[in-house]
């Protein structure tokens, strides 16, 4: 009769000067944990270092109506690297007391499975797998995500993981977890698609309303400051009564309520992905909203597109815009012009949305913008009645934008991770001052009141 193995999967902390929980879940590693649900015996266990709902919390977290709120979170010693940055540090998630009490009751693990994002929150995947190994002992550590992917050498050396997976997990998972076992009766899986990986565990969120969902993976357009090529080779969709399928499953069964699209690019091939997807939302009749955090192609939002939204109930609409300057759009977004949000917001309010709704991300601090720029992006979107959000450039390894950053001598390539985060740029390299950054803020307050 083959062992049973205990697997421990953990998100980890945030380490940051603000952080948000705007539909953060740990979505590739809930992924991981179907695979081995359906592929294996394997128990699983699971510790969400950003979980807001925890009843052990020692005050119960703020939330809005369709999910997002503020993280718990604990001011720490800032990073020397980041001294000159005026802003506090802190840990954003679970006290580290309640993690170690969340360690004491999980069978002792034969194997730790640790997800990751942003590069420069890594000291949280240090944290993680430091603690783990002091309770644990040399358990074997495998960590995956995105800072995994993008930097997998700093990983190797600055965390605890025995190994380090790049890529898609389903990729590599079960010959990792053969050669961390050491045992040969694992049966190494192969999928070859997207669409053939099983739906992602949500039921071991403990927040179960409101819920991340995936449509398609990666992203054809190559703009300079973006990693989706980067974390995924090629641009893969869903079948679409398959992602209508999953949703409709977990509010039956989990009573889930909100859905937030992670896609990169959820309008590419619109005819044949998203509008049936869309009409047979709208033909269940699920009580369901919708929100699309991470931005929506503008120039493919025609009449037709925004009725369908309208219909299906997306309530957070987030447009990518980037910038109203020809030179930046040509040089790092060629997906948008000058003249699409325009046409957009007018069939959106053709169907009935409210223009002041409507949520329009303009980039900040890409290399060769100019303060002028921004402020008078800020206040094109203004005049179209839409509301702007800052995007703040983050200087992410391998993309077009580091690239140039490492040529011209403004980061060394082997930097500390710490330095790409997305609010250092006015401190320490950006084309403004801290006093231009403050402005933007003011007059975003400005536009708003």
């Amino acid at each position: 009769m083959p062992i049973t193995r205990n697997i421990l999967l953990i998100n980890p902390w945030i380490y940051d000067f603000t952080a948000y929980d705007f539909w953060l879940r740990p979505l590739g590693l809930l992924y991981v944990a179907s695979i081995l649900r359906k592929h294996t015996s394997f128990r699983l266990s699971f510790i969400d270092c950003l979980d807001r709902y925890h009843p052990l919390l020692p005050k119960k977290m703020k939330a809005k109506a369709d999910g997002r709120g503020p993280f718990p979170k604990e001011e720490v010693v800032k990073p020397v690297i980041l001294k000159n940055v005026p802003r506090k540090y802190s840990r954003y998630g679970i006290p580290v007391s309640l993690f170690l009490q969340e360690l004491s009751q999980v069978s002792p693990p034969d194997l730790v499975l640790i997800t990751s994002t942003m590069t420069y929150w890594y000291p949280g995947v240090q944290l993680a797998a430091k603690l783990v190994r002091q309770k644990f002992g040399r358990v074997p550590v495998v960590l995956g995500g995105i800072y995994a992917t993008l930097m997998p050498r700093h990983a190797q050396s600055s965390t605890e993981a025995d190994f380090v997976v790049q890529g898609p997990g389903e990729k590599k998972l079960f010959s990792v977890i053969k050669e961390a076992l050491g045992d040969g009766s694992i049966p190494e899986i192969q999928i070859d698609s997207f669409g053939d990986v099983p739906w992602p565990a949500l039921d071991m969120l403990r927040n179960k309303r409101d819920l991340p969902i995936l449509a398609s993976r990666g992203c054809p357009s190559r703009c300079s400051f973006c990693a989706a090529s980067l974390l995924y080779s090629h641009f893969e969709q869903r079948k679409p009564d398959s992602v209508a399928d999953e949703m409709e499953y977990h509010h039956r069964q989990l009573q889930a309520r909100n859905f937030a699209f992670y896609d990169d690019a959820l309008l590419l091939n619109k005819r044949n992905h998203v509008i049936p997807l869309l009409k047979d939302i709208i033909k269940r009749k699920l009580p369901l909203s919708f929100h699309t955090p991470n931005g929506l192609h503008i120039r493919e939002i025609n009449f037709e597109l925004a009725a369908l939204f309208k219909k299906a109930n997306f309530r957070s609409l987030y447009l990518s815009q980037e910038s109203f300057e020809e030179r930046i759009l040509a040089k790092a977004s060629a997906k948008v012009s000058a003249e699409d949000l325009k046409e957009a917001l007018e069939n959106l309010e053709k169907v009935g949305y409210h223009r002041n709704d409507i949520n329009v991300y303009l980039m900040t601090g890409l290399p060769e913008q100019e303060i002028s720029g921004i402020q008078e992006s800020v206040r094109q979107v203004q005049q179209l009645g839409a509301k702007p959000h800052l995007a703040y450039f983050s200087p992410v390894p391998g993309t077009a934008e580091w690239n140039k950053l490492v040529e011209k001598g403004i980061f060394a390539k082997d930097a500390d991770p710490l330095l790409h985060n997305k609010l250092t740029f006015p401190y320490l390299w950006g084309n403004f001052s801290p006093e231009d950054f403050e402005s933007l803020s003011r007059l975003l307050k400005k536009e708003r009141a």
